[in-house]
């Protein structure tokens, strides 16, 4: 017999929620990854760049996780836990992390980096990017899409329309050229996730604020106990993240 609400939610309350590592998820809740394989795809440009640049890098579990590092190697990020969790994975690998709060300008030189790189940036800041982007440089990231896992933010908030357009790959293409960058390659996937309990839920909300913004457990309890109640009765609660892959280059000349 699984254990009743509010053992789930105060489960759920309790745990971190610092860096990306959804390892409390195990067993919990699934999602489909896309077919590119971002962390490969990332190893394999790092490993022949010069200089590189990962934005808004969490608390840096994607990049400690490539096997090769370039020589000049620097990550940002906004959230002090975060900030704290990178450093101690990516020091000891030979990069630095630099405290940014996620708004122009990046804290860097023109033309400073071959690579920049980034996986489910928050905001994506294109004119900056091509800034510190050298000639013939790149920008590779995955981006979280458009109307990513919906079925729980109009759960929780109702329709939401014209959400539903935002972070379309083709607008942030056209964002792109407008910074003077081309497109190399953009690809779009709708992946499956299910949810198995409601402190599954309650986790992913707390990790992941721009779901739900303003996700307070006090304030939807009543919904948390009627989507437990569909769990319970139904089976998982299933969702559909939605994944971009860009990849865009800073023209020669």
């Amino acid at each position: 017999m699984s254990p009743i609400f509010d053992e789930l939610i105060a489960e759920a309350e309790s745990a971190p929620v610092a860096g990306w590592d959804f390892s409390w998820l195990d067993g919990r809740a699934t999602e489909q990854r896309p077919s590119w394989g971002y962390q490969r795809l990332l190893g394999e440009r790092l490993a022949s760049a010069s200089a590189a640049l990962d934005i808004q890098t969490g608390g840096g579990e994607v990049l400690a996780g490539v096997p090769v590092l370039p020589p000049t190697m620097a990550a940002t990020e906004s959230w002090p836990p975060n900030i704290a969790r990178a450093t101690a994975l990516l020091h000891p690998r030979g990069a630095v992390v630099v405290a940014d709060p996620d708004e122009p300008p990046l804290p860097f030189a023109d033309a400073a980096f071959d690579l920049v790189t980034s996986r489910h940036p928050v905001t994506v800041w294109w004119s900056e990017i091509a800034r510190v982007l050298a000639p013939g440089g790149t920008y590779l990231a995955q981006h979280v899409g458009p109307a990513s896992v919906f079925e729980l933010t109009e759960f929780f908030l109702g329709p939401q329309p014209e959400a539903r357009t935002a972070r379309h790959p083709d607008a942030e293409c056209a964002e792109a050229r407008a910074a003077g960058l081309e497109i190399v390659d953009v690809r779009l996937e709708r992946l499956r996730m299910e949810f198995f309990d409601i402190g599954a839920v309650v986790y992913f909300l707390r990790k992941v604020i721009w779901i739900v913004p303003g996700f307070d457990v006090g304030r939807h309890r009543d919904r948390l106990r009627e989507l437990h109640a569909r769990i319970e009765s139904e089976g998982p609660f299933v969702a559909h993240s939605s994944r971009s892959l860009i990849e865009a280059r800073k023209p020669t000349a």
